[in-house]
């Protein structure tokens, strides 16, 4: 774990690609993507479905460590209609009933073609950014403005070893500037944008069970 502060407020990162809000009891997650293998499935491509899983697995692990009550998806918890077949659904309220997580969603691109149907799934949804205790969760990342916005939507990496020995990373993506951090693809078969750091940027890379920051 790495506790930072950031535009006065205090976050805990997680090597589970979670957020840890500790006055607040709050996980943030973005970019979940549950029922994208069943999607590739749908397609004919042969995709386990163990993914769904495994990231709820990481989940309640976060849980776990954290103690954590409230749980703010910021985007994509579903990947298409077609992925949401009665395995991932069923998955989904069993985690939320072993959990006991107040479960609130930030509509991502890939969740608003499902908005209708949603609801039922022990959400609270939102179709705008919420403000959290003077911090902005969104989807997308928000232009620059005075108050901290945590976002996703970018699935950032970022790329570290020299020729030959190189690694991409999921990281958490702090841009001092703009007050925005990135979080990583919470999903564990989503792919990731590698970011460029420059001298007001912050990667937190995911090595393991470690947080590793790299700057300029």
């Amino acid at each position: 774990m790495e506790t930072v502060v950031l535009n006065h407020q205090t976050l805990t990162l997680l090597p589970e690609k979670a957020v840890y809000l500790p006055q607040q009891a709050a996980l943030l997650v973005s970019d979940v993507h549950l029922g994208k293998s069943e999607t590739f499935q749908h397609c004919g491509i042969p995709i386990p479905s163990q993914v769904n899983q495994a990231t709820l697995q990481r989940l309640q692990q976060a849980q776990s460590r954290t103690q954590a009550t409230r749980l703010f998806i910021l985007g994509d918890l579903f990947h298409a209609r077609s992925g949401m077949v009665d395995e991932v659904i069923d998955a989904w309220l069993k985690f939320l009933a072993t959990t006991q997580f107040e479960a609130h969603l930030i509509l991502g691109n890939h969740d608003r073609p499902l908005a209708s149907e949603l609801s039922q799934f022990s959400l609270t949804c939102y179709t705008e950014p919420i403000d959290l205790d003077d911090i902005l969760l969104s989807h997308e990342p928000l232009p620059n403005n005075d108050t901290l916005n945590v976002c996703g939507h970018i699935h950032p990496c970022v790329q570290v070893g020299g020729k030959g020995d190189r690694l991409r990373l999921p990281c958490f993506y702090w841009e001092a500037a703009l007050q925005r951090l990135t979080l990583p693809s919470f999903g564990d078969f989503t792919g990731g944008h590698t970011i460029s750091l420059t001298a007001e940027t912050t990667a937190y890379a995911i090595a393991d069970d470690a947080i590793v920051p790299f700057s300029r």
